[in-house]
């Protein structure tokens, strides 16, 4: 009996702490209906704004705890307070959909903390249908809704997203403009991007399964260009995507992606005059694809030939590539059914050409490789043409020159004024030489593919030795210059800088000029030894030496001025350096070289850059103001 009492008791105390918790859990946690809900989320504003949104919505009657799972308990769980609006009460419904949507661009598995959930697209209480024109869905507004994060800079930066604007530039195809006016069979973002049949299997251009794999591309283009896709299958460009070759151009490589543009439009690169250069030429004078397949280049021997000039000239109506290849149907002319067959070449010229004969058709109207497609005798035309030019051009040439040489040592015979002496001359030559080889040297850099880098370094190992000639011109400039700095300390070096230093005569001088431009005085001002020209370019270009060698010295020593600045020094050093070169370039030809050796009063140049000298005349007029210089033209030499 006492054991009995005594288990019963154990059996009660047992009982006691197990249903005593239970009971407490439950105080705790009091379930609740969808209809308690209202209660805790004001009863006025929000549940105006949440009926407001129910209304219409294709989930108008649902309760509150069909999509806010968790939340059926007051207070709510743990779990509850982990949810995620709009995701996790959507795949009790749309478990596919869920699924699918898992891989969007390149999340794994939903993982990717900036993954925009279901409400981001569809919105949270007022869910509606894609046929509705104010659904953020429908197609009319499913761009501005992708563009909420593929717009954003911050997104495209973290995720490496490296197509810049792509909703901001498809609003501006074709697409986008139609899709904008209502039309809402337009391709809009799902119809591309959309994988598997559903709008949720967006994937990476990466991933086979996309529909922006490259490959499945013309697939993806087909579904709203069923016949565009069929031609294009049967080309030659199709049957090599077919085979798997991924340099076979599909339509987003001719007609681009979001920013597809009508063909009537002169900006689109597959418009009438674009196409050859824009579109085709990229490949078809690709030298690795050529090797590969087996192919030469042809394009650009169209764009020299007579409809390729007209075509570049703007007009609208000439022969293209699309006009004999076709635009999407684009086969050998090996194949029978191509329209650049033998057989059919006739037929496809017709088009522009009535009654173009077999052989005249026959005629390849831009070669092959260096096969040149015109007649022998319109060849052998232009090969005269060009030696008639050789001969009479490069004599006219030679002769001015020989004339120009001629008058140039008649002008230096003539009773003249030294203006330098022997040393002061090399020193203008040092300067001379230096300059224009950095200038040459150094633009050729900047500007490599142009004629005047092709012309002084188009040679094998040319590039290199530019560089090397670059750095000895800069070195030869650097001693000219110390050579110069050193002369300013000799007595005749004093009273250069002395008459160099502007003043009040030179701002005279330079408004008597101006009223002899406009015809308000007879004659020039009666400069002294230097005029206000010559003062004006001579510290300008002190300044730009000092300037461009200092610059020159950190470029050319950048790993050791990088350890001692920020990169940003050397960013400047550049800037500077490239543009007081522009400065100091025109500068000279504009300026020295028109004051030297073009304007009139000077012709045939003043030639005393060449022996210290200028003849008598032109010193008067030029410096009609100052005596010649008693340290270097004695009484008895002042005519020589």
């Amino acid at each position: 009996m006492r054991h009995t009492k005594a288990y019963l008791f154990t059996l009660t105390l047992l009982l006691f702490f197990m249903v005593v918790p239970a009971l407490g859990q439950d105080d705790e946690f009091e379930p609740i209906d969808s209809d308690q809900c209202i209660d805790c989320h004001d009863t006025s504003e929000m549940e105006t704004i949440i009926q407001d949104d129910l209304d219409g919505s294709i989930h108008e009657g649902l309760e509150c705890l069909d999509c806010h799972v968790y939340h059926d308990t007051e207070p709510h769980t743990e779990e509850a307070e982990n949810f995620v609006a709009g995701c996790e009460g959507c795949r009790d419904c749309h478990e596919d959909a869920s699924d699918e949507y898992q891989a969007h661009g390149r999340s794994t598995k939903g993982e990717c903390a900036d993954m925009p959930t279901c409400a981001d697209c569809h919105g949270d209480h007022n869910v509606l249908p894609s046929s509705m024109l104010n659904s953020k869905v429908n197609p009319s507004n499913l761009a501005n809704t992708c563009g909420n994060c593929h717009e954003n800079i911050d997104l495209v930066k973290r995720y490496e997203i490296l197509v810049d604007h792509p909703v901001e530039i498809y609003n501006s195809s074709v697409h986008g403009k139609a899709t904008g006016e209502g039309n809402i069979k337009a391709a809009s973002c799902d119809d591309c991007h959309s994988s598997g049949g559903t709008s949720h299997g967006i994937y990476p251009p990466t991933n086979p399964e996309s529909s922006i794999y490259h490959l499945n591309i013309p697939e993806t283009c087909g579904k709203c260009h069923p016949e565009a896709e069929k031609d294009y299958r049967e080309g030659i460009h199709g049957k090599l995507a077919a085979r798997g070759m991924a340099n076979a151009p599909v339509c987003t490589d001719c007609h681009g992606e979001h920013g597809i543009i009508s063909p009537d439009d002169p900006l689109s690169p597959v418009s009438s005059h674009r196409v050859a250069a824009a579109t085709c030429e990229p490949c078809h004078e690709s030298t690795v694809l050529n090797e590969r397949l087996g192919t030469r280049g042809e394009v650009s021997n169209y764009v020299d030939s007579y409809h390729g000039l007209k075509s570049q000239a703007g007009d609208l109506h000439v022969a293209n590539c699309e006009s004999c290849h076709g635009a999407h149907r684009i086969l050998p002319s090996t194949d029978s059914t191509s329209t650049i067959h033998p057989l059919n070449l006739a037929a496809t010229c017709g088009e522009c050409h009535p009654g173009m004969s077999d052989e005249l058709a026959a005629v390849t109207i831009h070669g092959l490789g260096d096969e040149d497609p015109r007649h022998w005798l319109a060849v052998l035309i232009e090969k005269i043409y060009i030696l008639l030019i050789a001969v009479v051009i490069g004599g006219m040439f030679l002769h001015t020159v020989l004339d120009y040489l001629k008058q140039v040592r008649m002008q230096m015979k003539e009773p003249s004024i030294r203006r330098m002496r022997g040393l002061e001359v090399a020193q203008h030559t040092a300067l001379l030489v230096s300059f224009f080889t950095l200038v040459i040297s150094g633009f050729s850099l900047r500007f490599n593919e142009s004629w005047i880098a092709e012309f002084f370094f188009g040679w094998e190992g040319g590039f290199e030795f530019r560089g090397i000639l670059h750095r000895y011109a800069a070195v030869f400039m650097i001693i000219a210059s110390v050579w110069h700095f050193f002369f300013l300390f000799t007595k005749r070096g004093k009273q250069f800088v002395k008459d160099m230093i502007p003043g009040i005569r030179d701002i005279k001088e330079f408004w008597e000029m101006l009223l002899y431009f406009f015809d308000f005085r007879n004659h020039e001002p009666r400069f002294g030894r230097f005029a206000y020209a010559e003062k004006l370019e001579y510290w300008a270009g002190v300044w730009g030496n000092i300037v461009m060698i200092a610059t020159g010295l950190v470029l050319w020593f950048d790993n050791f001025f990088i350890q001692k600045f920020s990169s940003a020094f050397l960013d400047v050093s550049l800037v500077i350096h490239y543009w007081e070169a522009w400065l100091a370039t025109l500068a000279i030809l504009i300026w020295h070289l028109y004051n030297t050796v073009f304007r009139p009063s000077v012709g045939p140049m003043n030639t005393s850059w060449l022996s210290g000298k200028m003849p008598k005349a032109m010193f008067e007029h030029e410096h009609g103001g100052a005596s010649p210089d008693p340290d270097i033209n004695p009484p008895e030499e002042d005519e020589e």
